[in-house]
């Protein structure tokens, strides 16, 4: 191990060791639920070790660590609000067969939903507000245009953004 990587792993420990209690703590205050601040509080220390840049050039650790903490909480929720959506169309669904899905299908939906809210994750804010709007509250292009400020030719274009990160994420 070179004396830049041994800087590092000891920048990370002295980040964790100083700031993991009060970043859990302030999760439980948010969430109100320690088990789900721990589960945060790891995912946030997880995601900022992927970038060594952002630890050489940290000044306010806990600002930083608040902003990554809050991002995982909004993408957890929008996960949640994917997840929810689903089970209600399954349960209006299964009101109107006889039938109910199998646990298979059941667990492909979930991944697929899991594959999307990824894919929601790397495309421009726009493009993603655009998709949960037209796909999960069911507005047409037109309010969907509307309520963002911009044509509808520019809301085509954001779903096929979209639709285009769909089908490269997913397995042929």
């Amino acid at each position: 191990m070179n004396s830049g990587e041994t800087g590092l792993r000891e920048q990370v420990q002295l980040l964790y060791s100083d700031h993991h209690g009060w970043l859990l703590g302030w999760l439980r205050k948010k969430l109100g639920c320690a088990d789900n601040a721990a589960d945060l509080a790891q995912d946030t220390f997880v995601r900022i070790l992927g970038s060594r840049d952002t630890l050489l050039g940290m000044r306010n650790p806990r600002a930083f660590l608040t902003t990554t903490a809050r991002n995982l909480i909004i993408d957890r929720a929008r996960r949640e609000v994917l997840e929810k959506a689903y089970l209600a169309e399954l349960l209006a669904l299964g009101e109107d067969r006889a039938g109910h899905p199998s646990p298979e299908q059941l667990w492909q939906a979930v991944e697929a939903l899991e594959q999307i809210s990824r894919v929601l994750d790397r495309v421009p804010a726009r493009a993603r507000q655009a998709f949960l709007l037209y796909y999960l509250e069911g507005d047409n292009q037109v309010e969907v245009a509307r309520k963002l400020g911009v044509t509808t030719r520019t809301v085509r274009s954001d779903l096929v953004q979209v639709l285009v990160h769909c089908q490269q994420a997913s397995p042929l």
